[in-house]
């Protein structure tokens, strides 16, 4: 088999870029802070915004979740997203 040095180079740059979360904690951490604006906000009828924020955290999850090629990155993964899930069936409780 032959190889040249560059399209190897080019493999491992794609494969680096796919498994990358930064851009997807980044994201969280701006939903985290929007969640926790409008809960100490004096704003009426919040539920329905939070768990549009909560929604858009689990797809934060979920990305980072197939791009993480890391077993303790998933695992902590899926322990957010049950935490997610649960608060998000307090919120839908909200008006």
């Amino acid at each position: 088999i032959n190889y040249r040095e560059e399209d190897i180079l080019k493999e491992i740059i794609i494969f680096t870029d796919k498994s990358d979360i930064s851009e997807e904690i980044s994201r969280l951490d701006s939903h985290l802070k929007y969640f926790r604006e409008v809960i100490s906000s004096d704003e009426k009828n919040i539920g329905k915004k939070l768990d549009f924020i909560l929604q858009e955290i689990f797809r934060e999850l979920n990305t980072a979740s197939v791009k993480s090629n890391c077993y303790e990155m998933s695992k902590h993964i899926v322990e957010a997203k049950t935490e997610v899930e649960k608060i998000r069936e307090q919120v839908q409780n909200i008006e």
